[in-house]
């Protein structure tokens, strides 16, 4: 597939050029008359490119900000753009209420976007001092609240899990020690906690604090059961044909999605220890690439936050829905525990 889609975006997007743009929109291959859901909405990258090539959008984002940069787009292509604020994980409901359902494809960014992490004041990032914050729909409890509340032991599973941090013991029990005479409220003061902790080398290049505000991201926000509620509702709302392209940015998040589409493009299931072999009649999805697309040279001297970035993408089958293994799809243990017993 080729795509003439160039990279440079010409309205209120241009700051923002989503990652994997080309090989996203290569993948859709969007036509006139169809209904694409962008699930991450965001500043609209995505969604624009789409529009320029004819599709209409569906756009979702819990992010209260989205819904102003989606006006900017609805003032230029009018009704073939419908925003919606809410989560992903329920785009089921939301495609259907919209009388847009079932779907031609859909397409989700997973995680956090550059302008999140440039804002200081979301309090995403440590790069610069902003308030503990985190949340991505701006309401709900903080990551200081998770920091100055939960327990050591809670902290420790939040870490090793969600940040694979394996310094998660001295740093939880560093926090603990601390916030007893001062509470955490500023992002430049834990990363310096963690940091005094762990160490760090004149070599190193991540800074020690990446794995714990990652974890604390990724559980402000839910963001891996969204992840499974989002794939699941996809399976749910694609038409036959239909495409779904998923780009994540680190391994917790590429796991479950590659899991995803291996389990659901095979004719039979094996079955694990978490759920007992089942026969399928067919697989729900076909693969659209063989294995994930990265970013090319071009793209890393453009933007360097997208070399951990990895696209995936299938076609959905005529076959029903399959049942879902939350464990087996790489949900970490104290996530797909909380499910249910990891069926959903």
């Amino acid at each position: 597939m080729t795509s003439s889609m160039p990279l440079e975006m010409e309205t209120a997007t241009a700051r923002h050029v989503p990652v994997l743009l080309r090989s996203v929109i290569d993948a859709l291959e969007p036509q006139a008359g169809q209904w694409i859901l962008d699930g991450t909405f965001g500043f609209g990258g995505y969604s624009e490119a789409i529009l320029k090539c004819g599709a209409n959008i569906l756009g979702v984002d819990r992010d209260p900000e989205a819904a102003g940069r989606a006006a900017v787009l609805q003032a230029h292509y009018g009704d073939r753009l419908e925003f919606v604020a809410g989560c992903f994980g329920e785009l089921s409901d939301i495609a259907a209420d919209a009388g847009h359902a079932p779907l031609d494809a859909i397409v989700l960014d997973i995680g956090v976007s550059s302008m999140q992490l440039d804002e200081a004041e979301r309090g995403f990032s440590f790069m610069n001092d902003g308030p503990l914050d985190m949340r991505m729909s701006q309401s709900g409890p903080t990551a200081a609240d998770v920091v100055n509340s939960y327990s050591e032991a809670e902290l420790v599973q939040i870490f090793r899990e969600l940040g694979e941090e394996k310094q998660a013991r001295r740093i939880a029990g560093s926090i603990v020690a601390r916030r007893g005479s001062v509470p955490f409220s500023r992002t430049l003061d834990l990363a310096n906690v963690i940091e005094r902790v762990v160490g760090r080398k004149p070599q190193q290049k991540i800074h020690p604090a990446t794995r714990v505000f990652q974890a604390l991201r990724i559980f402000v926000n839910g963001e891996l059961d969204e992840l499974v509620d989002g794939l699941v509702a996809a399976e749910k709302s694609l038409k036959p044909g239909g495409k779904l392209v998923v780009v994540t940015f680190h391994s917790l998040e590429d796991r479950i999605v590659k899991r995803f589409f291996q389990e659901r493009s095979k004719t039979h299931s094996g079955g694990s220890r978490h759920m007992p072999e089942q026969d399928l009649a067919e697989p729900s999805f076909t693969m659209l690439v063989k294995g994930s697309v990265g970013p090319d040279e071009e793209e890393l001297e453009q933007n360097p936050r997208a070399r951990s970035a990895k696209m995936r993408a299938g076609v959905r089958t005529a076959a029903a829905p399959h049942e879902l293994d939350a464990r087996g799809l790489g949900l970490p243990r104290m996530l797909a525990e909380s499910r249910s017993g990891g069926l959903s």
